[in-house]
Parts: C-alpha cells; sequence; structure tokens
C-alpha cells in the first residue's frame, strides 16, 4: 500500500467578502482535492485541542496522530531537532522570531520576510553580543531562528506568538510568568543591538522594513518520540521548506528531501515540490508533502494570493500524487491542513480544520458531488473530536 499525506498549511478559512462570500477554498479550483473529497471521506478534525495554542507544530502532530497532551513541550524544541542541535538539561529552548515592531505595534512578525543573509549576520551579531548572558542564538530559515537559555529550565512562561498579533501594540504581550523578567530584558538587550546594526541600515537604505526586535516564544524542552515505524508500522519521507516540519520529520524518523527552490513563502516552486513527491513514491511506501503558501497567504490578508496558493498546490502538488498513486494497486491520499488561518484576522485559529481522504478500502461517507471546502465538510457530519485519533483511521486496513 501507498501512502501520500498532502498537508496545505493554514488553507481552511472563513468566508469572506471580497470573493463574494466564499472561502478561499470554495472561491479556488481545486479539481483534484475535490476528488478526494468525493470519493472517500470528508469532515473536520480537532488539531488543536483546548487549551493549546494553534499552530503548525500543536496541529500537525495532531494530523500524523500523535496526541499534543504527550508529545507537545512547544514548538522550538521541534524546530532544534530539525538541525540536530542538542540542549542540555538546564537549557530552555525559544523561538526566536526577527520582528518589526513600530510605534509600539507589531507591523510585521518575518521583519519583512528578512532575507537569509541579513538573518545570518544578525544572528551572528547577537551571539557575540549576548553570549555572555547566557544565550545561544542559531540562525533558522529567515525570519524563524532558534535560541537557547542557559539555566532557564525552572521558567514557567506564557509567550504570545508575534504572528496572532499583527498590527496590535505589543506592550500586553511580552513574555509572563516565571522568568518574565530576565527574558524581557534579552528581548530589549537585543533591540539595542539591531537598532543601529549596519544590517538594518542597509535594509532601510535599499527600501526594505528593518528587523528592529527579537520576539521569543514557542518556548520548551524536548520530550521523548516514538518514531512513525514504531508507532504505526511505516516509514517515509517529507518534503517541507520549514524547520517545524523538518524537525517533526527527524523525530518521526521520516527521510527528509530537500527541494531546491522551496521557500516556505507564496514563492515556493510548487511543481519541484510535487516532481520530488512522486518521484519519492518509488522509493517510500508514505511521502508527506507540506505546503506553506496558503498559511503565509492568510497572514498578509491577502485572500486572493491565498486563493492562488491553493490552486497551485491542488494543480502542482495533489494533482500529480493522484495520478502517480493510481499506477499502483493499492493507495490512499489523506489531505489535511493542520489549522485554519484566516485572511481576515491574518492569525491562526483553533477552529477545526475539514481534510479528506480516499483511496484502496475507504468508503465514501455521504452522497452527491462534494467539494473539498468547509461547507461540504460540514455537511458530512463526520469529526474526530480527538484529532490524532485520524491517522489511525487513514492507515486502517
Amino acid at each position: 500500500m501507498k501512502y501520500v499525506i498532502v498537508l496545505p498549511d493554514g488553507a481552511t478559512d472563513e468566508k469572506l467578502p471580497q470573493l463574494g462570500g466564499k472561502t478561499p477554498l470554495a472561491a479556488a479550483r481545486t479539481p483534484n482535492m475535490d476528488w478526494v473529497a468525493s470519493q472517500g471521506q470528508l469532515g473536520r478534525s480537532v488539531t488543536v485541542p483546548e487549551g493549546f495554542t494553534p499552530g503548525t507544530d500543536v496541529g500537525t502532530l495532531s494530523v500524523f496522530g500523535y496526541d499534543p497532551h504527550r508529545y507537545y513541550s512547544g514548538r522550538a524544541p521541534i524546530e532544534a531537532a530539525a538541525k540536530g542541535i542538542q540542549a542540555r538539561p538546564d537549557q530552555m529552548i525559544f523561538r526566536c522570531n526577527f520582528v518589526n515592531i513600530t510605534d509600539g505595534k507589531m507591523t510585521d512578525f518575518t521583519a519583512g520576510h528578512i532575507d537569509q543573509p541579513d538573518a545570518n549576520g544578525l544572528i551572528a551579531a547577537l551571539q557575540e553580543a549576548m553570549k555572555g548572558e547566557g544565550c545561544e542564538f542559531h540562525a533558522g530559515v529567515s525570519y524563524r531562528n532558534l535560541m537557547l537559555l542557559s539555566d532557564a529550565a525552572s521558567m514557567k512562561l506564557k509567550c504570545q506568538p508575534p504572528h496572532d498579533i499583527p498590527d496590535q501594540p505589543v506592550a500586553g504581550y511580552w513574555p509572563k510568568g516565571s522568568g518574565e523578567e530576565r527574558v524581557a530584558k534579552l528581548m530589549k538587550q537585543a533591540a539595542q543591538i539591531l537598532k543601529d546594526h549596519p544590517i538594518n541600515q542597509k535594509r532601510v537604505a535599499e527600501g526594505h522594513l528593518p528587523a528592529t526586535n527579537i520576539w521569543l516564544w514557542g518556548q520548551g524542552q524536548p520530550v521523548p518520540f516514538e518514531t512513525f515505524q514504531q508507532k504505526y508500522g511505516l516509514t517515509g519521507a517529507c518534503i517541507t521548506a520549514v524547520d517545524i516540519l523538518r524537525g517533526m520529520a527527524r523525530l518521526l524518523g521520516f527521510e527528509l528531501i530537500e527541494v531546491k527552490g522551496a521557500t516556505g513563502y507564496i514563492d515556493t516552486d510548487y511543481d519541484a515540490k510535487g516532481r520530488a513527491a512522486v518521484a519519492a513514491l518509488d522509493r517510500h511506501d508514505l511521502v508527506v508533502v507540506h505546503v506553506e503558501a496558503a498559511d503565509e497567504a492568510g497572514h498578509l490578508g491577502d485572500a486572493k494570493e491565498k486563493v492562488k496558493a491553493l490552486e497551485r498546490i491542488d494543480e502542482a502538488v495533489v494533482g500529480p500524487l493522484l495520478k502517480k498513486l493510481q499506477s499502483y494497486p493499492q493507495w490512499r491520499i489523506l489531505v489535511a491542513p493542520d489549522h485554519p488561518t484566516p485572511a481576515s484576522t491574518k492569525a491562526h485559529s483553533s477552529v477545526p480544520p475539514n481534510f479528506a481522504f480516499a483511496g484502496t478500502g475507504i468508503p465514501i461517507n455521504g452522497k452527491g458531488a462534494r467539494r473539498f471546502t468547509e461547507d461540504d465538510a460540514d455537511a458530512t457530519g463526520l469529526w474526530f473530536k480527538q484529532g490524532h485519533e485520524m491517522m489511525a483511521a487513514f492507515l486502517k486496513r
């Protein structure tokens, strides 16, 4: 049996006036995802349990069949796994975003999608200037970086993801709890270092947003994982451009397939991802393809760009994979967003996303032609109230 999991990050949305009262999924032309929805199981899944902050970390854990209550300690430890970063028992791992804060507001949680050379240079500057504070900075992809903090294992903090407070005054969202003074001090120190740094001066001169601040969040310590093979008896491969999925893939024992042109943004090379996934099916029984573009369009508040991203995912990724799968005697495919990223709020939502899976041995729930839309998912009445239970249903033989 061949299995494919397509993760269109943040695809689920709300009905929007600029799309004629439709959601981006309903407005998009997605014949391949619609085929999956009409030929198998269509519904909604609670990927973000109550009490958890909605994000790719929690949502994708649930999609993969891992209960966040047991396996989730924070986003940063998963991203650290992507880079093989080992934390000492006394260290807390933080996600460290480069952001732009202007007039006290979160103007851009990506610092203008800072390019890699600039991000690397600023991380090096922070490491040199702040190493005496027990900080250990690691460059990631663009604005997505990591910081390890020594003598911090006992910290009990609540930190707000910066992508959830777009255009909001940040004063009410600083870290709260045990250790907040130390973390706030580090963030303020970093702001002073970044303020007049030559890289930021160059960015301003070139018309780009400067990285005015770091924003620390997603903290945690590593948690032991069962591999996907130990849990479900399957090995696999994963295609993604973002560290959160890279880290999860490593923890689950998947092979990571690098794809040239995969950026983790709306300019990603969809066709290259699709080709790589199709080729991987000959070597693996399970292939996972994560595409960040719809999520990024949601964060931009750009509904039309989100529609374009969904159409490209359908055309360049889902379509070729469906065609390849149908050359095998037995196969299944799952299309499952991790969480919604509504363009109206530019932030993640805990609303259960729609999903669909079809293939060998999968019965059709409901009747008539259906699309991969929120309304059609609601109409089936199928809900996984424990989102991590969906994977077992998809794999059941």
